[in-house]
């Protein structure tokens, strides 16, 4: 086999089904949304928070499949279940009433318990839905990557119009107070965003490893870089990156697409944890060695 038809059978002959064309479009949009929106979990130590939202979307998307019988609505369902959850967890929290990590365990438990009694209602339910666990990134259609691209634009234009104060809401709420900045009020545009980033981020990898697609990219991204908005861009370009290559190990070796994602996304990390130039482990050996 020559190299042409090698790099031929590797990488062009995979995106020659439209299904695979459209699952690549999808990966590379959730990852930029999930790269962005990740460094604020990661920086603000929000990880429960990344997999708790992706429970709590369960009563819309069971209350959408229920009523109408459709699965294009099930998105939109559980965007609107996310949307209120972010706002119940805001309003839990506001002012110290509630810690964050408290009322993130009470939404979670009391939404994850409401969308189970709503699934044990109906007999199939439970199948016909079970893509919401694992993903189904190759059944997306056209409609869901206009919707993905719709929540992508409006987190990304939202970032850059209040990249500073988020900034500081994330790192300084003392400070927030003094600039007399609506801390409350993009504290919640923040989960809002978080949560509607979870919902899209279903069709790639499902409930189970939603987290990791939000938390490892960011993570790898911290070993890396300093600043905020260049870790922003990194863990962007990591998840997508992430996503496609996981496309391709998908693709060539049978195995699930949410899996070979999370899984190519933890050995990048691993990688950059071991071998990062300013902060890798083996790195810091061999640089203490050389001295």
């Amino acid at each position: 086999m020559d190299v042409t038809t090698f790099i031929q059978q590797l990488l062009i002959d995979p995106l020659a089904p439209a299904f695979m064309q459209r699952a690549m479009l999808a990966v590379i949009l959730i990852g930029v949304v999930c790269g962005i929106v990740g460094t604020y979990v990661v920086t603000r130590g929000m990880a429960f928070l990344g997999d708790a939202m992706a429970h709590t979307v369960l009563p819309g998307v069971a209350i959408a499949y229920l009523s109408t019988g459709n699965r294009d609505n099930v998105m939109l369902g559980g965007m609107i279940a996310g949307v209120l959850s972010a706002l119940g967890i805001g309003l839990l929290t506001r002012r110290g009433r509630v810690s964050e990590d408290t009322a993130i365990g009470i939404v979670f438990a009391g939404t994850l318990a409401l969308g189970i009694a709503i699934i044990s209602l109906a007999r199939n339910y439970t199948t016909d839905l079970s893509h919401l666990l694992i993903g189904n990134v190759l059944g997306v259609t056209v409609s869901d990557i206009g919707v993905i691209a719709l929540v992508a634009l409006v987190v990304v234009v939202l970032v850059t119009l209040f990249y500073k104060e988020f900034l500081i809401i994330s790192f300084d709420l003392t400070l927030a107070r003094s600039l007399r900045l609506p801390a409350e009020g993009l504290r919640i545009l923040l989960l809002v965003m978080l949560s509607l980033t979870v919902v899209i981020s279903l069709e790639a990898v499902g409930v189970v490893m939603v987290a990791a697609l939000l938390v490892t990219p960011a993570a790898t991204a911290r070993f890396l870089v300093k600043r905020l908005h260049v870790m922003m861009l990194t863990s962007a370009v990591i998840a997508s990156l992430g996503g496609v290559i996981g496309m391709y190990v998908a693709w060539h070796t049978r195995i699930a697409p949410s899996a070979a994602i999370v899984l190519t996304l933890t050995l990048m990390f691993i990688l950059v944890f071991l071998f990062s130039p300013s902060k890798g482990i083996v790195t810091a050996r061999l640089s203490r060695r050389a001295r």
